[in-house]
């Protein structure tokens, strides 16, 4: 079973999740170091961040979400180191943030997945919505998922 852990910003967990994510976006994907990190990273107390260690006590996998709206999650930064993608990890950050969102009120989720992932958020309930766009040079499907009441 993989153990999800959730915590806010300020929190000592915010230098491996962020590690993650240079690793997959500023070093795989080469997405500026400038764009990567923003306020929801730095200052933003409502902003819940995931990750997901593997065996060893290193972390794997990482997520965020923070508010949109009144009634909208916004779930973004999701990365899984390349050695454990297959394996469940960003499954696990997934739906623990949904539950997360859920459990603090929000009625959906809404996200812009890479053009390779969208089959991955369909698979957990995510339907496209409007058209894509880019984004530091990659194709981003805005997608949402209403939660069930």
């Amino acid at each position: 079973m993989v153990q999800v852990e959730l915590f806010g910003v300020g929190d000592p967990r915010m230098e491996e999740a962020i590690g993650v994510r240079l690793a997959v976006f500023v070093d795989e994907q080469r997405i500026p170091l400038s764009e990567e990190i923003d306020d929801h990273d730095r200052d933003d107390p409502g902003a819940v961040h995931a990750v997901v260690r593997d065996p060893a006590g290193v972390v794997v996998a990482t997520g965020r979400f923070y508010s949109r709206d009144a009634q909208t999650a916004q779930i973004g930064r999701m990365a899984v180191t390349r050695g454990m993608r297959g394996t469940g990890a960003g499954h696990a950050v997934l739906r623990a943030l949904m539950n997360e969102a859920r459990r603090r009120g929000f009625s959906a989720a809404s996200l812009d997945a890479q053009d390779h992932a969208i089959g991955f958020y369909a698979k957990a309930g995510f339907r496209a919505e409007g058209p894509t766009h880019l984004d530091c040079g990659i194709v981003h499907q805005p997608m949402r998922c209403a939660f069930e009441v």
